[in-house]
């Protein structure tokens, strides 16, 4: 049926003609289903798209401080796959969990789970408490999802002790035709990209941020050379622009020649193909792993990195903390290729380095990555985009490892392409900037 509030969306209707559409009471979404959380159980391939459904959901109720968008395309992150395999636990339980914290959190335990953290849209209806933002307004969405009464959300909306991670640990995701966003999620949408381009930033490049800029993360300075794990991956593609427009030197690892010319390509000088370190079977758990590894990178830039960028985990952490300078930082943000880690540590005390968690951005690190994209000094990853009816198809490129940079999902908006206010400032970047990830697929 129908929609004529999103048609009204993707005509660009003005504030009023958009008060004026009825907001639906159903919509299409993509979800997984709690009485589904079993069926992976003695399977080695968990395919998501078993799992990963799309149909209608019920619109739910809005809360004071916060609004719905109408979601043009959502992108896919490790979460989303997490979600879908039910692993390390279903996020039924996270939800679960909310749902004790009075009507607003109960709204989210449903047998349901919209997934989806990431997005980009059109505001369509406000909360009575929201203040800074109006129908109307194009925006991406930052899913750090924190309730502005807990003190530690004043120092760092991270450290809040309640603070979640939205369409992981909620509901009512971007993986949908709607979301419904706090008003501390939203942020102004860079009016030179298209909607999918502007949809697959906010998670990867905030969490790169914190790790490498912000306060709380390696603090990179001009001339520091930092390591990066993974430099075509959501996160490592960012880390890679982050630390160049820094004045950083990045020293990024690849595994093949094409993605070692896509990190070339955006002005990455020093790279490693992991292949052709020769270290066997056993690859980055050799023992002399580190020792070889170091050797390249002092062959390519003369020094041992001040920063190593880790988010791979159990694969190459040993190598990454044997690899750091004396008195080196490894900044870690997650472990996909396992969590239990094993290093020496005497190359830790001994050399005086230091290892840094770091988990997703606050609000203001959301905003001040935007920033540089809305500049032209950040550019999107993007490589494939898929039709909400293939948010199974999308997500299962990521579990399968299928894919560079960032894929994205159309929900409301008709086809690529849609979305750029700002046609001159792209023509002034130059098309091909964002197109680097794309020409590999």
């Amino acid at each position: 049926m129908s929609d004529p509030l999103l048609e009204a969306v993707r005509s660009g209707a003005s504030e009023k003609e958009l008060l004026d559409c009825e907001l639906p009471t159903r919509f299409r979404a993509a979800f997984t289903l709690k009485d589904e959380v079993g069926i992976f159980e003695g399977q080695t391939d968990k395919d998501v798209r078993r799992s990963l459904h799309v149909g209608e959901v019920d619109m739910p109720e809005l809360a004071p401080d916060e609004v719905v968008v109408a979601v043009m395309s959502a992108a896919i992150n490790f979460n989303t796959v997490w979600s879908a395999i039910f692993e390390p636990v279903p996020t039924f339980a996270f939800l679960e969990k909310f749902g004790r914290q009075g009507w607003y959190g109960a709204r989210h335990d449903l047998p349901y789970h919209i997934l989806g953290s990431d997005g980009s849209g059109v505001v369509v209806r406000t909360g009575d408490g929201v203040k800074s933002w109006k129908v109307g307004d194009r925006v991406v969405l930052s899913p750090s999802y924190v309730d502005e009464e807990d003190h530690g959300s004043y120092d760092d909306g991270m450290m809040s002790e309640t603070q979640l991670a939205w369409g992981f640990e909620t509901n009512f995701g971007s993986l949908g035709e709607y979301c419904i966003v706090k008003a501390n999620q939203l942020i102004r949408k860079p009016r030179h990209l298209t909607w999918e381009e502007a949809a697959s930033n906010t998670l990867c490049a905030g969490t790169a941020y914190r790790m490498l800029v912000g306060r709380h993360g390696a603090r990179m300075k001009q001339g520091d050379v930092v390591l990066i794990w993974g430099a075509t991956g959501g996160l490592g593609s960012f880390a890679t622009q982050l630390v160049k427009n820094g004045g950083g030197i990045p020293v990024a690892v690849v595994s093949s020649e094409e993605k070692a010319e896509i990190v070339r390509s955006q002005g990455c000088d020093h790279v490693i193909n992991r292949n052709e370190l020769n270290l066997g079977e056993q690859g980055l758990r050799h023992p002399k792993a580190g020792r070889v590894l170091g050797e390249a990178i002092r062959r390519l830039v003369g020094e041992d990195p001040g920063i190593v960028f880790e988010y791979l985990g159990r694969e190459t952490f040993g190598a990454s903390v044997y690899v750091a300078k004396r008195g080196g930082k490894i900044v870690t943000c997650g472990s996909s290729t396992g969590y239990k880690h094993e290093y020496d540590n005497r190359f830790l005390w001994m050399r005086l380095k230091s290892i840094i968690g770091s988990h997703g951005f606050n609000y203001h690190e959301a905003v001040e990555v935007n920033r540089l994209i809305s500049l032209g000094m950040i550019h999107p990853t993007l490589s494939k985009v898929f039709p909400l009816d293939g948010a199974g198809d999308a997500t299962r490129a990521v579990q399968t490892n299928q894919h560079i940079g960032k894929v994205a999902v159309l929900c409301g908006a008709t086809a690529e392409g849609q979305g750029v206010d700002d046609p001159a400032m792209r023509e002034r970047i130059g098309e091909e900037k964002f197109h680097l990830y794309r020409r590999s697929v």
